[in-house]
């Protein structure tokens, strides 16, 4: 059955308790889950990501299926589905579950799609939509946010921070965040929020994790600061991290091996881009490989504790950059 977003606090979570969103929207589907859960206070949060629930799969029905009088009511969220989920829901459908709310969380999905078409026909089941925000949409939000903080701001300089949010949600609200606590104890002008707004597109993840390994403590608490990563970004991250923290530690071994930092990187494959040649060379001088291999380790264990706690990954990431880099 499909409903529009403005119409799920009409959902009967009893007889449908299978939820499928997708879409880019992904501040708006947040709102929408918020939402949810503030409708079932009572209820525990999970959260799943598919791939894991297809490695594991008995875990996963050992969590839905395995109730007793006892247990806390559940809402699952699970990210990231795709074609292949569609096995585990027909076997959900199968059970008689109680006090279980699933949420499955996908990207845009096109008409043709099976996971898409098996919700929108089903009538116990729920498939909303969440379509890019038009410009419109969240010059409004902004123009509301401040009108009910009681914030004096041209129209002018609202157009700008919707601009810098790159049109999405929840960038946007990270940006208004930021400039009532500006307010706060300056004048919002037009040249304070140009430096205070978003830079996200001006860094890239890549970067990022370059500068955490070479220790650039400064450029790579301004790139924290100034990018706007989304809940998903956090694995993202980390993932980076795993995959030039692996490399890393190979050109580290080839050091030892030669004794020569240059030779190191002129033999690397594939070959290192001359832009980050320097980099590079103080990541190879500052880790050893027993640190290296310790550091892929803790990032195992952050996955995984990010994981279990998405809404504060992105705080449980930055803490780690921190702690494992920085310290």
């Amino acid at each position: 059955m499909i409903l529009k977003n403005y119409e799920l606090n009409k959902i009967n979570f009893k007889s449908n308790y299978l939820i499928l969103f997708y879409g880019n929207n992904n501040g708006l589907k947040l709102e929408e889950i918020n939402k949810i859960l503030y409708r079932n206070q009572n209820f525990k949060k999970l959260i799943f990501f598919e791939r894991d629930i297809l490695i594991n799969e008995n875990s996963f029905f050992d969590e839905i299926f395995s109730g007793s009088l006892f247990d806390e009511k559940k809402i699952i969220i699970i990210n990231n589905v795709s074609e292949k989920i569609l096995k585990i829901i027909d076997q959900i459908e199968n059970k008689d579950i109680q006090d279980i709310i699933l949420i499955f969380n996908s990207e845009q999905l096109d008409k043709k799609s099976k996971l898409r078409a098996k919700f929108e026909r089903q009538k116990n089941l729920i498939c909303t939509a969440f379509y890019p925000d038009t410009e419109e949409i969240l010059i409004k939000i902004a123009y509301n946010f401040f009108k009910e903080k009681k914030i004096s701001i041209s129209q002018s300089n609202i157009n700008i921070i919707v601009n810098r949010s790159d049109l999405k949600r929840e960038f946007l609200y990270n940006e208004l965040n930021k400039i009532e606590s500006l307010s706060l104890t300056k004048t919002i002008t037009t040249e304070n929020i140009m430096k205070l707004s978003n830079l996200a597109n001006d860094f890239s993840i890549s970067e990022l994790v370059d500068n955490c390994l070479a220790q650039n403590k400064k450029k790579a608490f301004y790139i924290l600061n100034e990018n706007n990563f989304s809940l998903d970004d956090s694995i993202i991250i980390l993932r980076t991290f795993v995959t030039k923290a692996k490399k890393l530690s190979k050109l580290i071994t080839e050091f030892k091996k030669n004794s020569s930092i240059e030779k190191t990187i002129s033999a690397s494959k594939p070959p290192i881009f001359w832009k980050n040649k320097e980099l590079i060379k103080k990541q190879i001088i500052t880790w050893s490989s027993l640190e290296i291999k310790k550091l892929l380790f803790d990032l195992n264990k952050i996955e995984y504790q990010c994981k279990k706690n998405l809404d504060n990954s992105i705080k449980i990431v930055t803490n780690f950059i921190i702690q494992s880099c920085f310290d």
